[in-house]
């Protein structure tokens, strides 16, 4: 009931409205409460952070001329005497006290409080350019107690922003009301009011009850509390927080961007959009009731822009996280009332939409794949859901328009597959967008480069731009064609927006087998052999689900001119890839490569300007070698030995380094894969945190080691029941 309906039905006096100002005053102290617990673990964020800034920020202001005090003064300040007494550099001003400098022969009190006026002037200029960056290699005291302390804001995840806005919501709505409901309470103090004072009582009582309601229809005290107990619990030990941070960095990153001031700059994170545009994405509100994870506000920014914009591309560079905006447009669509989305995307990236979406949403995903896939379909349009299926598939679904069941919104993964309107996929894909009012389609191909192709995709979506757009704006650069497809187009490089992000983005690729990998797949198994088990998902190229995901990764890779080192345990997985790839592959590394000659391999691929793929075996390759020519690491199945695969990853995430380090893990789902790494994930993490960042680790692989027979025959014998149990 809203606030003005609820004048029209009677207030509650005496008795009644004691019980419920009781009720509401319950409510406000537990919404007091949360604001409080939160309040606190924000600070003892802050007062770790603190110190840390500190130290960056005198470090910068140490490299900083004092002379440079003058131009902050516009050169009214005379620093000549301070320079002589051996003031040499910003940082030794900033650290001075008045009274020292009035000390120096020919400096007065002005010229002593103007110089640490302009030095502190110049320090909050410097802070605001510096961030933390966290270093898992090198765990100080001071680092350690800030992870410790975003731990607990981590933990508590998303809900803790809900029930923050509720709580203060809730407190500036009620605490007025009951002030002004207050004689409702009592029928003598109401007699001895005034009749208007009477009147507001009774309307603001209403306004209590309506309050009230709502807050208990939204479960708010149920979140207040469990949101306080996530608050107060006691805290993590530092090596159980330092692993969360390794498994989840990104999370920790973005409280620390929003508890430090630091990030992106706007008008980047925004895509560089035109003011108009930019400010109607900026007003709507992003419901994120339904979402499980935190956005960074880049992330958000494009949510919004998608429904906002209602039918676009969003071409952000890989690593940005293009499916988790989608995941939170539909969200926020669901949280409106909407029912039914589809998703369309190749069959290499189905499993890792259904994953993503299960986990970092409450939404239902209903794969529509494979000999079942028109079952699922009426499913879906009988119950809802987000749909997943691929281009291949969606021709071959039946035609839902009849029953009519409209998506709230269509998401086209890799986008660029439809680029040709005359294709089957694309006429399919075209079918379902000119019939859905939302369109979203994502691509990390850079559309700048290839006007052509972004003047197909846009007539898919907004026939109206696609004569607007011409070669002449992708030759003047990204800016001038950004601003001419800007209604439909929106792309972030992760050098403007990751400037504070850790260096390192590890994703895990899931493919399911094809029919005649899951028959080399099976001999495998029913041999025993382990090894042979690892390396199946390569025997046969030509349907490999894992090569063909490669591949596309490398593509994507090459069209944002970013370099890949492709890591295997096995020389016949490499000898494959080297094959499907094509010339122009540097390697592949291997034990029998005479370490000089790797060394030349490394120096080329490096060397080479732009795009390069460089091939190496794991073992050959994780130690001793520097790869940070490459930001994009392809392992091509999950190593037993989890320090190998940690010390291969570190070759190219690592000091030099200077873009964001995406790791992509190859897994085959319902194969020795998912056995390993069920396997591992049961170890004693924090045995493996410890062991990862000692220096015995460091000097010896094996330090940290699971590959012993036992586990191979373990792995062995447990597929072999799975796969028995099935037939």
């Amino acid at each position: 009931m809203t606030e003005a309906g609820a004048a029209h039905t009677e207030a509650p006096t005496g008795r009644a409205a004691r019980e419920l100002f009781g009720r509401a005053e319950r409510l406000l102290e537990t919404a007091r409460a949360v604001l409080a617990d939160h309040g606190r673990a924000v600070d003892a964020v802050r007062g770790a952070l603190d110190p840390l800034l500190d130290a960056l920020v005198g470090r910068e202001l140490a490299a900083i001329p004092v002379s440079r005090l003058k131009d902050v003064t516009e050169g009214r300040l005379r620093i000549g005497a301070v320079e002589e007494a051996g003031y040499g550099t910003v940082g030794q001003v900033h650290a001075a006290s008045p009274y020292e400098l009035r000390q120096i022969p020919g400096v007065g009190a002005q010229t002593a409080d103007q110089a640490l006026a302009a030095a502190r002037q110049i320090a909050h200029a410097v802070r605001d350019t510096v961030s933390v960056r966290v270093d898992v290699d090198a765990p100080d005291e001071p680092t350690t107690a800030l992870v410790v302390a975003l731990n607990r804001l981590v933990e508590a995840g998303p809900d803790v922003r809900r029930a923050c806005d509720a709580a203060r919501g809730l407190v500036a709505r009620l605490e007025p009301l009951l002030a002004t409901a207050g004689p409702a309470g009592g029928r003598l103090r109401m007699l001895f009011t005034g009749r208007a004072a009477r009147e507001r009582a009774r309307a603001a009582a209403l306004c209590v009850r309506t309050a009230v309601a709502e807050a208990q229809e939204r479960e708010l005290p149920l979140l207040f509390g469990q949101v306080s107990v996530d608050l107060l619990r006691a805290p993590e030990s530092a090596p159980g927080a330092w692993v969360d941070f390794e498994l989840r960095s990104a999370e920790y990153y973005s409280l620390l961007a929003e508890m430090s001031g630091t990030g992106p700059d706007r008008d980047a994170a925004e895509g560089f959009l035109p003011a108009g545009i930019a400010d109607r994405v900026r007003g709507l509100r992003l419901d994120d009731a339904h979402l499980r994870v935190s956005l960074r506000g880049y992330q958000s920014f494009g949510a919004r822009f998608a429904l906002a914009q209602k039918r676009v591309i969003l071409g952000d560079e890989m690593g940005l996280g293009k499916t988790v905006q989608a995941i939170a447009a539909l969200a926020h669509l669901t949280a409106r009332g909407e029912t039914h989305f589809l998703v369309v995307c190749p069959a290499s990236v189905l499993i890792n939409w259904t994953r993503e979406i299960r986990a970092r949403s409450t939404l239902r995903a209903l794969p529509v794949h494979g000999p079942e896939r028109r079952e699922a379909f009426t499913e879906w349009c009988e119950s809802g859901g987000v749909a997943l299926t691929t281009f291949d598939a969606l021709h071959t679904l039946p035609d839902a328009w009849g029953g009519a069941v409209r998506p709230g919104m269509l998401v086209v993964d890799e986008a660029h597959f439809v680029k040709n309107p005359a294709t089957r996929r694309a006429r399919s894909v075209a079918g379902w967008a000119e019939r859905t009012e939302r369109v979203l389609y994502l691509t990390g191909t850079p559309m700048e480069n290839r006007v052509e192709e972004f003047r197909s995709l846009v007539r898919q979506l907004r026939p109206e731009l696609a004569p607007a757009v011409s070669t002449t704006h992708g030759a003047a650069g990204s800016h001038a064609f950004r601003r001419a497809v800007a209604p439909a187009y929106l792309r972030r490089n992760q050098v403007d927006v990751l400037s504070e992000l850790p260096a390192l983005v590890q994703v895990d690729e899931w493919e399911e087998f094809s029919e005649e990998d899951l028959g080399v797949y099976r001999e495998a198994v029913d041999s025993g052999q382990f090894m042979r088990m690892r390396r199946a998902a390569y025997a046969r190229p030509a349907t490999s689900a894992k090569l063909n995901r490669l591949c596309e990764l490398v593509a994507e890779a090459e069209s944002n001119g970013l370099k890949v080192v492709v890591f295997s345990y096995f020389r016949e997985v490499l000898a494959t890839v080297e094959e499907a790839l094509g010339e122009g592959v540097f390697g592949p590394l291997s034990g029998t490569v005479p370490a000089a000659r790797r060394q030349e391999l490394v120096d080329g691929f490096g060397a080479t300007e732009g795009h390069a793929v460089l091939l190496s075996q794991i073992q050959a390759g994780g130690v001793g070698l520097n790869m940070q020519a490459a930001s994009v690491v392809i392992l091509c199945e999950p190593q037993i030995k989890p320090t190998m695969e940690h010390q291969a990853v570190a070759r190219a995430h690592r000091m030099g380094q200077i873009r964001t380090v995406q790791v992509h893990r190859l897994l085959a789902t319902d194969s020795v894969d998912q056995r390993m790494l069920d396997i591992l994930a049961r170890k004693d993490r924090l045995f493996d945190s410890y062991a990862r960042r000692s220096d015995v680790a460091e000097a010896t692989p094996d330090a940290v080691d699971v590959s012993d027979g036992s586990l191979a025959r373990r792995i062995v014998e447990e597929e072999q029941r799975r796969l028995a149990a099935e037939r």
